[in-house]
């Protein structure tokens, strides 16, 4: 009788995914390791993220207009992001809890039809309520897009190139700002603005394209729906009350607060400087775009540089570095004198690129702090409770705008960040974790 031992098991998610390649070397190892199905798969997430930025930049970008046409005021036009963001924690919630019943591209396809059907209907909103209440509806599905698109791709990604995996699906938010912009630009410039703002919003029918080739395309990392299949058969449905277990409350409680602090900043930003360039810098349209231009280009190669640094240092250690200085551009871009606009134009770009590496590890961090019956239930929690938590950032801005200027109330921002830093202590280290 042979006295062989058997091999050792290997947990479903270690496994090389059918169509995977072994890993190798040069600056696209990464997309080369994801294999043909892992390529589709992050080309499908790609896109979603992209179009899920273009359809929530369509508000910012048209907030001057749309505050003109209802007669609002800086909070009023605050609540307008805010409610979306609030509203994205109920949805990525959700979200999370289908992708880890329903499968993670089945998801993917509710929340991109949720958020391109409410951008739609929120141009032909005949007054303020109205747009509030698509605006919030629209919420559900940006809530929960990037969480089951970061989830589907991390699950074919390799522990060693993750970082720089999910890194180049945030950078597909640059992409959809800057189309934003572009289509911004054009639309004001030969659209009167009590029109402009409603075509902005038209334009967000985009996403539906995109929706047809993730049916066609795209599949879940066979790894990931073994073990959902095997969860359901035990009865083992995901749920909250998991994610709040002893095991897991830490991890939980940490990750939001990180999440809070982070977004905080980012949407702070992300929502007041288009208003800050046209209102107290004095730019005009084609200006505005000029200057975002350079504040976009910095967000784009500061996801990609992130996501390497984040399996170079670390996921702890990229956050913490790009946490210190994106609070340091935002005060440095909000104290640029009056007249040095040259100088504003110039700190675009290091803004731009430090608040947008910080994102970089979200992807892959979040992936990483849960196992797979619960990855999309935690991570679709954590990330837009955070996110709904750092909404209130934008309206706080709004409501001190008036009396502290929109400049002076941006400084908020550099707090969210703060907020991140300390959420860290309570969090591990997950570079170069497999997903269990």
């Amino acid at each position: 009788m042979s006295t062989k031992p058997p091999p050792p098991s290997t947990p479903a998610d270690t496994r090389i995914p059918q169509g995977r390649l072994p890993e190798d070397r040069g600056p696209f190892a990464w997309l080369r390791a994801l294999g043909p199905r892992g390529r589709r798969a992050f080309g499908g997430a790609f896109g979603g993220y992209a179009l899920d930025s273009y359809d929530f930049f369509t508000l910012p970008l048209s907030m001057v207009a749309i505050a003109a046409y209802f007669g609002l005021d800086s909070g009023q036009t605050g609540l307008l992001t805010t409610v979306t963001l609030v509203v994205s924690a109920i949805g990525g919630a959700v979200a999370g809890v289908l992708a880890d019943r329903i499968g993670r591209v089945k998801a993917l396809m509710i929340t991109v039809i949720t958020y391109a059907v409410f951008t739609v209907l929120c141009g032909f909103a005949p007054n303020y309520e109205t747009l509030l209440a698509f605006r919030a509806l629209q919420g559900l599905g940006f809530g929960g897009e990037w969480a089951v698109g970061a989830i589907l791709v991390a699950e074919y990604a390799s522990a060693k190139h993750r970082g720089r995996t999910l890194g180049a699906i945030q950078s597909s938010w640059a992409v959809g700002w800057a189309l934003a912009v572009i289509v911004y630009t054009l639309v004001f410039q030969y659209v009167d603005e009590d029109t402009a703002w409603r075509v902005m919003f038209w334009t967000g029918a985009l996403p539906a394209l995109l929706v047809i080739y993730v049916r066609r395309h795209v599949s879940d990392a066979p790894g990931a729906t073994e073990q959902r299949l095997e969860s359901a058969g035990k009865n083992s449905v995901a749920s909250f009350a998991r994610i709040f277990k002893p095991e897991l409350l830490r991890t939980t409680l940490f990750a939001v607060l990180l999440s809070t602090g982070v977004q905080g900043g980012y949407y702070t930003l992300a929502t007041w400087v288009p208003t800050y360039l046209k209102s107290e810098r004095g730019l005009t349209v084609i200006g505005t775009g000029g200057y975002l231009t350079f504040l976009i280009s910095g967000a784009f190669i500061g996801y990609l540089t992130g996501g390497y640094l984040t399996d170079k240092l670390g996921r702890k250690r990229n956050i913490t570095l790009f946490a210190f200085l994106s609070a340091t551009c935002i005060l440095a871009y909000t104290n640029i004198p009056d007249g040095a606009n040259g100088l504003l134009l110039v700190l675009g770009f290091p803004l731009g690129f430090c608040m947008s590496a910080i994102f970089s590890g979200f992807g892959s961090f979040l992936s990483e702090l849960y196992p797979t019956a619960v990855r999309g239930t935690g991570q679709g929690f954590t990330y837009n409770t955070g996110r709904a938590a750092g909404a209130f950032f934008p309206t706080l801005v709004g409501f001190l705008a008036d009396s502290w200027g929109v400049g002076g109330a941006l400084v908020f921002g550099a707090v969210g960040y703060g907020l991140a830093v300390l959420a860290l202590f309570g969090l591990p280290e997950t570079r170069g974790r497999e997903l269990l």
